[in-house]
């Protein structure tokens, strides 16, 4: 996923007047930042210059905290029923604005316009969730656990909370973290990916407009130095992170050690078993759609798909399937992969796919250089299908994270499960099957979080817990569902005995029970 910039030609020093430049909002209010550095955002078909953002500096990082700590006084009281009809209101909002929320999405990321739409679409799902939140914060009561004595337990914000978004997903990753924290009664930090902030700021002017108070919501935008200032300051209580594993890692580290709860959602290498039963077609659909849909920019994208027995000889026949994916701008109708979302990304999948080659995998479908008329300066590569791969090779070992497929081979299945269990990473991964037994046999004893059952791209609706797991992910607490509210709240226990005037004493008692 996206990581810090660092190199002096990623970034710039004040924007010149003739292109927008994106806002910081601090205390309901969108600010104009005073940094001296700036990062333009580029359109990754066009190479055209959209806007440019603002790493913001120490002053307004504290700036922006020291508003979510204020608002957290009288937020945190505020009915529980009128935070619900906010995220009514907000996902009314969203559905309303979907065309314009997508345009941007695409112009400023690169996805086509109905991938866009999807995102917008899986973060809607969550803010749908938040305004069920009178059902979901809900504490436990146990009557009359001894003698007169009552337990209950509440479940209660922690205060300023914080989140890190990555650039592959600017609409649905920043809808997974805000809406659940402010739901629950906490204040919210938000420092989007700096590549593509602009749908997300959308967003955040809609949130406004849905009766989020001043305060409650609050972006910051930057890289590294940015990222630090949240996770070491001391009034923030909370980290949620998305994006690659070196970032997440030294998140995760560095939040905890100044004693913050952290959850890091992080890289990936995501496999899916093809036994020979499989309904072919539908799964060579399935499999060219999560290889290659977003340009592979996706941390449950299938990079991997372990071919058991007779299926090794579908080779050919996915290779077919993915010379059928037409590869254009976003924008485009019928387009299917659109552009990597920067030249770094470009360069660096270009050269994953020549090491594929000179570590000995077969390339079987080359999709450097493609040919996109009208957008030659674009960020294309096309759909790209190694076989032969081994662990050890780097496109195996690496997330490529661009539209590149690595095809693996085993003799039975348990070969193929303990392929995917010997892998660091535990993201999703799936089974194409139309045994039962196969299917059971693979969701008993495959080591990883989220597991798919003809289903390419696992990720769960929001009644339930994104659970990656192993080396993808960091923290005990997954994102939305239920997980998330007890990641954004404490539990107070409360254990109570009320007396009149006809209890009866029973004098001192020295011992630790209840009587």
């Amino acid at each position: 996923m996206s990581a810090l910039p660092k190199s002096p030609s990623e970034i710039q020093a004040r924007p010149l007047a003739d292109v927008p430049t994106v806002k910081l909002l601090i205390n309901g209010e969108f600010v104009e930042s005073q940094s001296t550095v700036w990062r333009d955002i580029v359109n990754p078909a066009t190479q055209e210059v959209l806007a440019r953002v603002p790493f913001a500096t120490p002053a307004e990082v504290d700036a922006a905290v020291a508003a979510g700590k204020e608002a957290f006084k009288t937020w945190r009281k505020t009915a529980i029923g009128a935070r619900a009809r906010i995220f009514l209101k907000y996902q009314q909002l969203i559905r309303e604005n979907m065309a314009e929320l997508a345009a941007i999405l695409t112009a400023e990321q690169g996805k086509t316009l109905p991938d866009a739409e999807g995102d917008i679409f899986r973060g809607l799902e969550v803010v749908e969730h938040a305004s069920a939140i009178g059902n979901l914060q809900l504490g436990e009561l146990a009557n009359n656990v001894a003698g007169g004595v009552d337990t209950y337990t509440l479940l209660q914000p922690l205060g300023v909370c914080a989140g890190i978004t990555p650039f592959n997903f600017p609409a649905m990753i920043p809808l997974w973290m805000f809406p659940m924290a402010i739901a629950t009664g906490n204040t919210f930090v938000l420092k989007p990916s700096e590549q593509d902030p602009m749908v997300t700021m959308r967003l955040v002017e809609l949130a406004l407009q849905a009766g989020i108070p001043p305060g409650v919501l609050n972006v910051v935008h930057g890289g590294e130095d940015v990222v630090n200032a949240i996770c070491d300051h001391p009034d923030v209580k909370a980290v949620s992170f998305v994006g690659s594993t070196k970032v997440g890692t030294h998140v995760y580290n560095r939040a905890t050690q100044a004693g913050k709860r952290a959850q890091c959602m992080m890289g990936a290498k995501n496999h899916a078993i093809v036994m020979p039963d499989a309904n072919k077609e539908q799964t060579l659909n399935a499999i060219a759609g999560a290889a290659f849909g977003a340009a592979g920019q996706r941390c449950m994208a299938l990079s991997v798909v372990v071919l058991v027995g007779e299926a090794q000889q579908w080779v050919p026949d996915l290779v077919a399937k993915a010379k059928t994916l037409k590869i254009g701008a976003g924008t485009e109708k019928g387009v299917d992969v659109g552009p990597l979302v920067s030249c770094a990304a470009y360069d660096r999948v270009n050269g994953l796919i020549e090491r594929g080659v000179a570590d000995g995998a077969m390339l079987e479908l080359d999709g450097r250089q493609p040919r996109v008329p009208g957008f030659e300066k674009g960020n294309f590569v096309g759909p790209t299908v190694f076989s032969g791969v081994k662990p050890g090779m780097v496109i195996y070992d690496q997330e490529i994270f661009g539209p590149v497929l690595c095809l693996a081979a085993a003799d039975n299945i348990d070969e193929a499960i303990e392929l995917i269990n010997r892998n660091v990473n535990g993201n999703g991964t799936a089974i194409f099957t139309q045994s039962g037994a196969a299917a059971r046999r693979f969701q008993e004893d495959i080591d990883v979080g989220q597991v798919g059952i003809n289903v390419p791209i696992p990720v769960p609706v929001p009644l339930f817990s994104f659970s990656g797991s192993r080396g993808s992910k960091l923290g005990d607490l997954g994102p939305y569902g239920k997980q998330v509210i007890l990641f954004y709240t404490q539990t107070k226990t409360i254990t109570q005995r009320w007396f009149d005037d006809s209890t009866v004493s029973h004098g001192v008692n020295t011992t630790i029970s209840l009587k």
